[in-house]
């Protein structure tokens, strides 16, 4: 396969076999997980080097990510106009200066020519299987090498019966070809977006495109969540999706979804009502919530839900779903209110969490949902694995560091701590953590020598944002795990929007999901898109409530830990209004496919219906 490489590529693909030979020789478990390291060069492309050391003390990123993150902010902040075309024309010189020396370079074969052809012949796979597709999750139009996560997922997970339905399969199809036709970059976009800052709100026929503009905030945890619950609505309604790129990150951490389509919102121009997206909230006047109050819309004469004032659909609603929103605002789920906004040109909606749950207690939506979704739990472990693959230099770190540390392991336990009350004593949420681990039988309570000398094959992978809870793990099962115990980062604080965290927060998920079991705190986003992308139904331990303050003397919650429903995420802000009586309803009694929350005693999850149906 690297037949006429030169002295440096002979060089890094040394490296890289004796890393593969390092890991091959560790444990030959990996492969029940579908880890084939022998065979991750399966591709016809020269992979980037990799460290020589068989252990990785950290998450390390891609050099060339932040290199590229380094120059392109520097030539916006330029102090003039002319300042940045100068600095333009000597980035194109350099290009045309690489483009001649290409153009005369001797070999075929040489490093310049691979390195540039990276970017020009990125070819999928010919042998791509249905596990490398995800049993028909995924397409293969995308080139390998522009995305190595959407190929590579499956190896690095243990296989699953879990399959999606072909209805499932066949809308997945019919919104890929809906991104394609009216996406950013395309006539019917250009005519929405002239038709929409000209204030023109009527929609002209049912082929027209309608768009859905997520505005997700918060923590990377809720807006992957935000994200999700926001595809499967647009594919619900048969709108286009597309995230608020402007200050968000989305784009260096995520590969795209859709082929030949973007889903990112493009730079909105001065009159549209798109510049400021993140100003929307709970109190803006385009709300659906404050619509309704103000009597823009409401029963006709006829007894069905429209608009009154003005009498036709605006040309846009902004959707407040997010927190505590309010009475108006949850009036979104009921069946009268979408049929409302089905003439709606465009929705912008801000959320910060898992609205799957109450997408499924919605009346027009019910039938679509369930055939979509014959397994009611797996809904969030379809659409994140559709929806989420890291950018090739994100990938890049996860597994590095799954090479370097976790592939050995016979038994991968992954354990994610967050603390909401700082004043919480670290020792009681250690203890809590311990006797969960010891009464689920999680950990071997000693080492199994049998007089051999030898340690059990497990492995520990800690997430946390402080490093004390990883060196007490460590000196605990100090020597008992030959697995070791491991912890990728420790960043201190949650910091919202700030790239480099993002990306060591979104490498520790993916590393989580490739756990085999899962120790989760209540509450945390975070560990809800771990669990939902690993299939991983996890132990959850019990927390106070993120809005109560600790105090001193409280107990620590008993039991220590329960088992999780299901892998579903947790629907924390559902409405429990019941739009056909016109009062409040017990939501796990609806439906047998949705019960509460073992960590949030307001919240609700899907769950599964049968007792032959198990992860």
């Amino acid at each position: 396969m690297y037949m006429h490489t030169n002295k440096r590529e002979q060089s890094y693909l040394a490296r890289e076999h004796m890393v593969d030979d390092d890991v091959k020789g560790r444990s030959s478990s990996t492969s029940r997980r579908g880890y084939h390291p022998e065979k991750t060069h399966q591709y016809d492309w020269p992979p980037p080097p990799m460290s020589t050391s068989t252990a990785a003390p950290g998450l390390e990123v891609d050099e060339a990510f932040w290199r590229r993150r380094w120059w392109w902010p520097r030539l916006h902040r330029c102090s003039s106009n002319a300042t940045r075309r100068r600095a333009l024309l000597a980035i194109f010189a350099g290009a045309t200066v690489i483009v001649v020396l290409f153009a005369g370079w001797s070999s075929p074969d040489g490093m310049l020519h691979s390195l540039l052809l990276q970017g020009f012949e990125d070819k999928t796979p010919f042998n791509l299987t249905s596990d490398h597709l995800l049993d028909g999750l995924l397409t293969a139009e995308f080139g390998y090498r522009s995305c190595r996560s959407r190929y590579e997922f499956a190896g690095y997970h243990k296989k699953s019966s879990h399959k999606p339905s072909p209805y499932l399969l066949a809308k997945l199809r019919k919104q890929e070809a809906l991104q394609k036709r009216c996406g950013p970059g395309t006539a019917a976009y250009k005519k929405a977006l002239r038709r929409l800052e000209s204030n023109a709100a009527v929609v002209e026929d049912d082929d027209e495109c309608r768009y859905l503009v997520n505005i997700s905030f918060r923590g990377l945890g809720n807006r992957m969540l935000a994200v999700a619950s926001a595809f499967l609505y647009a594919v619900l309604t048969e709108r286009v999706l597309l995230l608020n790129g402007g200050k968000d990150d989305v784009a260096d951490l995520f590969c795209e979804p859709f082929p030949g389509a973007t889903w990112l919102l493009p730079r909105p121009g001065w009159f549209s009502p798109f510049r400021k997206l993140d100003d929307y909230d709970g109190d803006s006047k385009e709300s659906l919530g404050n619509m309704l109050q103000r009597g823009a819309a409401g029963v006709s004469a006829d007894g069905n839900m429209s608009w009154l004032s003005p009498p036709h659909p605006p040309s846009y609603v902004y959707l407040h779903l997010a927190g505590e929103y309010g009475f108006h605002d949850k009036l979104f789920y009921c069946g009268e209110h979408q049929r409302l906004l089905r003439g709606v040109p465009w929705l912008l909606m801000r959320a910060d969490g898992y609205m799957v749950p109450g997408l499924f207690l919605t009346p027009p939506f019910v039938g679509e949902l369930e055939a979509m979704f014959p397994e009611k739990d797996a809904a969030f472990y379809h659409l994140g694995r559709y929806l989420f693959h890291p950018s090739n230099a994100v990938w890049r770190s996860v597994t590095s560091y799954y090479s370097a540390n976790l592939a050995g392991a016979g038994r991968l336990v992954g354990i994610q701590i967050r603390v909401f009350q700082e004043n919480q004593p670290q020792q009681q949420i250690l203890d809590q953590l311990l006797s969960c681990v010891r009464n689920e039988k999680l950990l071997p309570e000693t080492t199994t020598n049998n007089g051999s000398g030898t340690s059990s094959s497990h492995g520990v992978l800690v997430a946390s944002l402080s490093p004390w809870y990883y060196e007490r793990l460590k000196d605990e099962y100090n020597g008992r795990l030959a697995g070791g115990v491991h912890q990728p980062s420790h960043e201190g604080r949650q910091r919202w929007r700030d790239e480099a965290h993002d990306v060591k927060a979104l490498s520790e998920m993916y590393l989580l999901s490739m756990c085999d079991v899962l120790v989760t705190s209540g509450f945390s986003t975070f560990g809800y898109v771990a669990q939902g992308l690993g299939g991983l139904q996890p132990w959850v331990m019990s927390r106070p409530s993120p809005f109560e303050e600790w105090t001193e003397g409280q107990a620590a919650p008993e039991p220590p830990c329960q088992r999780a429903l299901s892998v579903e995420p947790c629907f924390h802000s559902p409405s429990y209004y019941n739009c056909t009586v016109r009062r409040d309803v017990d939501l796990d009694k609806v439906t047998p496919y949705i019960r509460r929350c073992v960590d949030v005693s307001w919240g609700i999850k899907l769950v599964n219906q049968s007792s032959d149906h198990q992860w």
